[in-house]
């Protein structure tokens, strides 16, 4: 088309080379189309030879040139056709020829039939004068059909005006009245049956007055049965056209990737008439004429009635969704009545009665959702009245009314939900731990490798290196839980959703009520379940492991919510999960829980403990209990130096919570053979005893010295019988006079002997040396030894008030 506009640049410019040839081959095909189209007959010839005029100035000429050549063709195809014809056309002649003698016998007969005719007009003319005369007839009938006519619509008019009040039908019949005065009264107000109809009007407002009156008390009634119907219409449309808009957003998320505002719909403001097409096109046609100022008080006072009486719920209502639906629909309905009423009549609503009207409704509505959502426990029952809330809101949004204070109360039965949550996971997380052997994950082949990884985030590499079978290093609890934090992510994502809220709000709620379900829902299940006495110290130790991993896995938690919501974790004011502390707090609680246990059981060993306190010889062995005790120690520390580790991180772990465990468990077992020796109760003990507690002492000694758990520098272990041991030296050797000498010097042989401590013992072996006679020795040898006894404890009790005083 180009080359056809530019035909003159190309002339002016002396260029007739391949712009021209390619103008005359397109002008040329131009024709031969159009030529093609006329002889079709398939195309309204006009609108083709119109393009051919349109085309271009010199069209015409050009065009009768192309016809002209066409008919040429044509014309030489005709003549080749009539010589290939020729012999059918002699033939044709002679048959004429041969019919010569029939057209001359047909000749006569038509002049026969003329002649005929012509007598036959006599005749017509005669008729002509009865036609004229019914011609003036018919303009008379004419006249009066005018004159008919001219009233019949009028009667018609009124005709109709008595079906209609025969049908009921007021409204209409009203503004027929009004066509009757204003359009059709004026045209036959000449005539006496026009004056009877003026006359009756009067009387049928009157009529449909008091009939309309009453229609508007039924109509009152009939719309208090059927609002939950309306309700319940409006609300399944509402939630159609929203289902149908994240359909789509959904479809134009996925088509143009944008990080959009999550489930950010709203219902199109359109007023929704088919709702009421059915129930209400009758009745709202009463209520616009008659006595304006009655109707409209009447019905606004009867419809607040209505309105409390809809407002008020059932007191059962918070027990199943159904009692929730039923107050929804039946309060959308008498909105959506009201909407209705207020778009198509004139007067009897304003949009100042119905805003009104809403806000003191809406004022209710919040105290009773408040009021009931508070007794709801479930949290399945929750998220469907959230649902109804917000289906209920959008419906009524679309009707025009205001509901951002519904939004609003759907934050705070969020934080309600998040609580029911929080409840229902607590049951599930004591499920799990109840369920768990706290045992390292076995697993003999790849599949069952690729089941526990597709459930937890665990990446080891010197794992994934040793062949089956092996074993995870946490229990079967932790992909349980992993699985667990995950769908209470997407629970709590349930109620977010359609709350018209931005991602990054979104993202914001789910990290919070993910927070608190790992700060105090898991993490009190866990000290709870740390606590249980059924626990033993293997399993306190597998915890420990359990929650290593968990609190490692936190970070894959943020990635899975991130990847929901589609906001970056280095968006600025993004919320952080809060597993580090959770888990390190249960750790720290696992860890004394052992160090208690532990304890606890060299107690039951200790209370086995049978000393005779006032024997004069030792046994020459270690008292049985606590051998026993030292073989339990013993068995526990291999435990936990040989739990499965496959990283050095675990190794360090469960190296120094087994140093720290018997660190304490050799202090506690210290002290508690000291308190054994020094027992208010205990008046007497022997020197044979005391050996025999030595004796006791040495195997706790060899013990810490055995290195019962790797990584002790020393003799640091032994240090804790060192208040034993100097105790126990002082009174086998019986070295007072170092003891006396050195008391209070840093460097003294006996630094950790409390004078106290000595004075309580030695007062116990005074005594039973004058009972049981253990000194008789030194009373036959040397008086001496007995007074030196006397004169330590008098030394040891100068030093003991020497402290108190000094204190």
């Amino acid at each position: 088309m180009c080359c056809v506009g530019g035909v003159g640049s190309c002339s002016d410019t002396g260029k007739s080379g391949a712009c021209g040839t390619m103008l005359e081959e397109e002008t040329d095909q131009t024709y031969e189309n159009v030529l093609a189209e006329i002889q079709s007959f398939e195309l309204p010839i006009e609108a083709t030879l119109r393009s051919v005029y349109d085309d271009q100035p010199n069209a015409h000429k050009k065009f009768m040139e192309k016809l002209d050549a066409c008919i040429r063709n044509h014309d030489k195809e005709i003549e080749k056709m009539c010589n290939f014809h020729h012999q059918g056309f002699v033939d044709a002649i002679t048959e004429l020829l041969k019919v010569r003698t029939d057209a001359e016998k047909l000749k006569v007969q038509v002049t026969d039939t003329n002649r005929r005719f012509q007598d036959a007009g006599k005749e017509v003319i005669v008729h002509t004068e009865d036609i004229i005369r019914c011609r003036i007839q018919q303009r008379n009938i004419t006249t009066v059909v005018e004159k008919l006519q001219l009233c019949l619509p009028v009667l018609e008019m009124y005709s109709k005006l008595k079906e209609q009040m025969s049908a009921k039908r007021y409204y209409s019949a009203l503004k027929t009245m009004e066509q009757l005065e204003n359009v059709y009264f004026p045209w036959v107000s000449q005539y006496r049956f026009c004056q009877l109809m003026i006359e009756n009007l009067p009387k049928l407002r009157e009529d449909i007055k008091e009939i309309s009156m009453s229609d508007l008390k039924d109509f009152l009634e009939s719309i208090r049965k059927h609002s939950d119907k309306i309700g319940e219409t409006a609300m399944k449309q509402a939630q159609h056209q929203k289902t149908f808009s994240v359909s789509l957003q959904k479809q134009n998320k996925m088509k143009f990737g944008k990080n959009m505002y999550i489930n950010h719909d709203r219902i199109p403001e359109e007023r929704n008439e088919t709702v009421l097409k059915h129930s209400l096109e009758e009745e709202d046609e009463n209520e616009e004429e008659g006595d304006e100022e009655t109707f409209e008080n009447y019905y606004r006072k009867q419809r607040k009635k209505q309105a409390r009486l809809v407002l008020q719920p059932q007191s059962n209502m918070h027990e199943t969704v159904d009692g929730y639906r039923r107050y929804f629909t039946q309060i959308v309905g008498f909105f959506v009545v009201e909407d209705h009423i207020l778009h198509v009549t004139q007067g009897l609503v304003t949009r100042a009665y119905t805003d009104e009207l809403w806000n003191m409704a809406l004022s209710k509505i919040i105290a009773v959702l408040r009021a009931h959502s508070s007794y709801c426990t479930d949290p399945d029952l929750v998220l469907e009245l959230k649902n109804l809330i917000v289906i209920f809101a959008d419906t009524l949004q679309g009707y025009g009314f205001p509901v951002n204070r519904l939004f609003d109360l759907l934050f705070e039965i969020r934080d309600q939900y998040n609580e029911t949550l929080l409840k229902k996971w607590a049951g599930v997380f004591r499920d799990i731990f109840e369920e768990d052997n706290y045992s390292p994950i076995p697993i003999v082949n790849e599949e069952e490798y690729k089941i526990v990884i597709s459930k937890f985030p665990f990446q080891d590499p010197d794992l994934e290196k040793q062949s089956f079978p092996k074993k995870f290093p946490m229990s079967q609890s932790v992909p349980h839980i992993y699985i667990q934090v995950k769908e209470f992510i997407y629970a709590s994502l349930k109620f977010s959703e359609s709350l018209h809220r931005s991602s990054t709000e979104i993202d914001d709620m789910l990290r919070k009520s993910t927070n608190l379900l790992l700060t105090r829902t898991l993490s009190s299940c866990l000290l709870n379940l740390i606590r249980k006495p059924h626990i033993g110290l293997t399993e306190l130790v597998q915890i420990i492991i359990n929650t290593t991993h968990l609190e490692q896995a936190c970070k894959y938690l943020e990635d899975f919510i991130t990847n929901i919501t589609n906001i970056s974790q280095e968006t600025v004011h993004t919320t952080r999960l809060y597993g580090l502390s959770t888990f390190k707090d249960a750790r720290h609680a696992a860890e004394g829980e052992i160090y208690t246990k532990l304890n606890q059981k060299i107690d039951e060993f200790v209370q086995l403990a049978d000393y005779d306190w006032t024997m004069s010889e030792p046994d020459g062995r270690a008292s049985g209990y606590l051998m026993d005790l030292i073989n339990f120690l013993r068995s526990i520390f291999q435990v936990f130096t040989h739990l499965p580790t496959n990283n050095s991180d675990h190794a360090a772990m469960s190296g120094k919570v087994a140093q720290t465990a018997c660190m304490s468990a050799c202090q506690h077992l210290s002290t508690s053979l000291m308190q054994m020796l020094l027992d208010s109760e205990l008046k007497q003990i022997s020197m044979g005893a005391v050996q025999q507690f030595n004796l006791d002492v040495i195997q706790c000694e060899l013990f810490a010295s055995s290195e019962p758990v790797p990584g002790f520098q020393g003799d640091t272990l032994q240090l804790a019988f060192i208040d034993l041991r100097q105790l126990l030296d002082l009174f086998m050797v019986w070295d007072w006079s170092t003891y006396l000498a050195d008391y209070g010097q840093p460097a003294s042989k006996y630094l950790r002997v409390n004078p106290n401590t000595a004075l309580t013992l030695l007062e116990k072996m005074k005594d039973t040396s004058k009972k049981n006679n253990i000194f008789a020795q030194f009373r036959k040898n040397d008086r001496d030894k007995q007074k030196l006894i006397e004169t330590v404890v008098k030394q040891l009790r100068s030093l003991v008030n020497g402290m108190s005083q000094h204190t």
